[in-house]
C-alpha cells in the first residue's frame, strides 16, 4: 500500500460514506486529512474517530469555496466525492429544475472546486473526481444521473493533459450502501440492494471502503493520470439496470 506520510490532503465531501472512508484510509497512511462539507456537526462526529481535521463549507457557494481553501491553504491531492440527492427518475417526467439542482449539487461544484484549488495545489499532485457508474451503463430512470455523472468524467481526458504534471482521474462507483440511500424506507431500500447484488458478478453491493481503496491507489500511483476506474463490482457487465 502507499504511505502519504505528511502529504496534506482536502476530500471534499468527507464527512459521509465514500468521502470519510477515503480520508480514513488516508490517515492511517500518513496523511493529514481534512475533510469538507456543510454540516459541521456532521463534520465533527465524522472526524471524532481519528486524526482528521475539518472545514465546514458549502461547495456550491463561491465565498464559501474561496474561504475554505485559503484555510486549507497548500494541499497536495484533492479528491471530490460531493453528492446530490436529485437528477433520478423516468426522463418523461424528469424535471429540468431537479436536473440543474443535480448538476449544481455535483458537476459544478465539482468544476469550480477543481478550478480554483488549483492555486494551492502541488504541481505534480493529484485531482480525483468521484462519479457513478451510472454515466457508462444504460439505465431506465437514470438519463439524468448518467448526465451529471458522464459530464465529471468528460473532465478528465483533457484535465490531464492540460494540467500535467499534475494528475486527474477519476472512480465511477457501482452501487455502494451509503447515506445517499437513506431516502429510501428501508424495505425497499433493501429490495434495491438484493436485486443489484444478484445481478453483480461480484455477488455483492459495494462498501465504501472499496472504493476508498480505488481512490487511493489512483492518488499514489504517479504513473496513474487521465483514467476512470470502474469500480461496480462488474455490475457493468450485466448490462442495461432496469
Amino acid at each position: 500500500m502507499f504511505r502519504f506520510d505528511g502529504s496534506r490532503i482536502l476530500v471534499a465531501g468527507g464527512s459521509s460514506g465514500i468521502g470519510l472512508a477515503t480520508a480514513r484510509l488516508l490517515a492511517s497512511l500518513g496523511a493529514k486529512v481534512v475533510i469538507g462539507g456543510r454540516d459541521e456537526a456532521k463534520l465533527e462526529r465524522a472526524a471524532a474517530s481519528g486524526s482528521i481535521s475539518t472545514l465546514a463549507f458549502d461547495a456550491t457557494d463561491p465565498s464559501s469555496r474561496a474561504e475554505a481553501l485559503a484555510k486549507a491553504g497548500a494541499i497536495d491531492h484533492l479528491v471530490l466525492a460531493l453528492s446530490g440527492g436529485k437528477g433520478g427518475g423516468p426522463f418523461p417526467t424528469l424535471r429540468s429544475a431537479d436536473l440543474r439542482g443535480a448538476f449544481d449539487a455535483k458537476f459544478w461544484a465539482h468544476y469550480s472546486l477543481a478550478q480554483e484549488a488549483l492555486g494551492y495545489l502541488r504541481k505534480d499532485g493529484s485531482v480525483t473526481f468521484v462519479s457513478a457508474i451510472s454515466a457508462r451503463i444504460a439505465g431506465p430512470g437514470t438519463a439524468g444521473l448518467s448526465a451529471v455523472n458522464a459530464a465529471i468524467e468528460a473532465l478528465v481526458k483533457p484535465l490531464a493533459m492540460e494540467l500535467r504534471p499534475l494528475r486527474v482521474n477519476a472512480v465511477a462507483p457501482g452501487i455502494v450502501d451509503t447515506p445517499w440511500w437513506d431516502s429510501y424506507d428501508p424495505e425497499t431500500k433493501k429490495a434495491i440492494f438484493d436485486g443489484f447484488a444478484a445481478r453483480t458478478p461480484a455477488g455483492r453491493n459495494g462498501r465504501p471502503e472499496d472504493i476508498a481503496t480505488a481512490i487511493v491507489f489512483l492518488m499514489g500511483n504517479t504513473f496513474m493520470t487521465g483514467a476512470v476506474i470502474e469500480c461496480d463490482g462488474g455490475l457493468r457487465l450485466a448490462g442495461s439496470l432496469g
